[in-house]
């Protein structure tokens, strides 16, 4: 089996919208400082490029949590494969994804970060597939609402591949 990519969403139009929501992160955390916690693998090129266009304070960390492997649909066993590097008590802490669809792992992060009590705890997410939500998540930044297809680029992934494309693309398999 092989797969095509087409182009849904094009780098100039993922960049415009990264630097939306970063003025709009920027003006509701406007005095305060921003504790960014990024969702590796897939979160990282979000992150960096969003946080070049907030204009608060922010520290960043990243956590690994899997409910993939190499399948196209979350599993639903999730895994913290790497945990925060600091305490985020008191802090106010925005976590950054690529993608949420079931929800799954996002609501058992979120849980698990509200029990270490943040002063406040938001998520932000470049693409969100609400077709696909079977565990219901608060997103206060969403970036493109998606259609329920497999996507990759712009660090999401198929197989660890297609994470460096500079737009988000749809993923069709051929049969051979």
């Amino acid at each position: 089996m092989s797969e095509t990519i087409h182009e849904l969403i094009s780098e100039a139009d993922v960049a415009a919208k990264i630097a939306e929501l970063g003025a709009q992160i920027s003006k509701d955390y406007d005095g305060e400082e921003i504790y960014m916690l990024c969702i590796l693998k897939g979160g990282v090129f979000f992150m960096t490029e969003l946080a070049k266009h907030i204009t608060v304070p922010v520290s960043l960390d990243f956590m690994s949590v899997s409910s993939y492997g190499s399948q196209t649909r979350s599993s639903g066993n999730v895994r913290i494969i790497k945990d925060l590097d600091t305490p985020i008590e008191g802090k106010h802490v925005l976590v950054v994804e690529d993608i949420i669809d079931t929800g799954r792992t996002l609501a058992y992060l979120l849980d698990n970060l509200q029990q270490r009590n943040p002063k406040s705890l938001k998520l932000c997410t470049l693409l969100d597939k609400p077709e696909e939500r079977v565990t219901e998540v608060d997103v206060d930044y969403v970036g493109f609402q998606i259609p329920d297809k497999f996507v990759v680029g712009y660090g999401l992934d198929y197989d660890q591949h297609y994470r460096n494309l500079p737009y988000i693309g749809i993923v069709e398999f051929d049969e051979e």
